[in-house]
């Protein structure tokens, strides 16, 4: 399985077979967000919540199937499991729900966090079950920051963290923090030199590591 960081929390996961999984394709420009547009083709799109930075299904190509909301998904023969969240600490009164989504892709379990919020509870973490592959927000402000996101990892213990939703280059004046607050103290941190990264189901690190990703676009 290939991981591609386009940006923010929007990733492009491709399986050996060719399958492309999108999430959270982006609307350039709101928020100050200054990547290019998500064009890319995809197979299966995923939508954590319906705000502009998130929920730009159209960008994407190839006439992909949508999966977004609660519950079981079946999409191009891959399950998808949305797990109820909300999007700020107050049960979403505030910025509303957020569907936390796990898959399986050539074996990896992926957690995409969307733009959760708040702590999670045990039901919840049960609910997610086993994380090889965590995509996490860490830049605080809309979403947890980055003690809470470094809590979470610790109760989900997954193989791989990828933090997204975080400041970068190109989107200065987002008001969120960069990824060092996260990374500061974490042990195993990788900083790729690129936007993507290519995991093994048998090759997975046995103790959790940390590879922060360049948006590809």
């Amino acid at each position: 399985m290939k991981v591609k960081w386009l940006g923010h929390s929007c990733f492009l996961l491709t399986s050996e077979s060719g399958l492309r999984i999108i999430t959270d394709p982006y609307t350039p420009g709101v928020y100050g967000l200054e990547y290019a547009p998500p064009a890319e083709t995809a197979d299966i799109v995923t939508m954590s919540h319906d705000h502009a930075d998130h929920n730009n299904v159209a960008a994407v190509k190839g006439n992909p199937q949508v999966v977004r909301g609660v519950g079981s998904h079946e999409a191009r023969g891959i399950q998808f499991k949305g797990i109820a969240t909300a999007h700020d600490e107050s049960s979403g009164k505030e910025r509303g729900a957020n569907t936390i989504f796990c898959f399986a892709l050539d074996g990896i379990n992926v957690c995409h966090l969307g733009d959760v919020g708040h702590d999670l509870s045990g039901e919840t973490v049960a609910a997610i079950g086993e994380v090889d592959v965590l995509l996490i927000p860490v830049g605080g402000n809309f979403t947890i920051d980055a003690a809470l996101a470094n809590r979470l990892c610790q109760k989900l213990a997954p193989k791989v963290v990828i933090p997204m939703h975080f400041k970068t280059a190109r989107c200065p004046s987002f008001p969120v923090t960069g990824v060092e607050d996260f990374t500061r103290g974490r042990q195993q941190v990788k900083t790729i030199d690129g936007s993507e990264v290519e995991l093994k189901k048998g090759q997975l690190p046995a103790t959790t590591e940390t590879i922060v990703l360049k948006p590809a676009l």
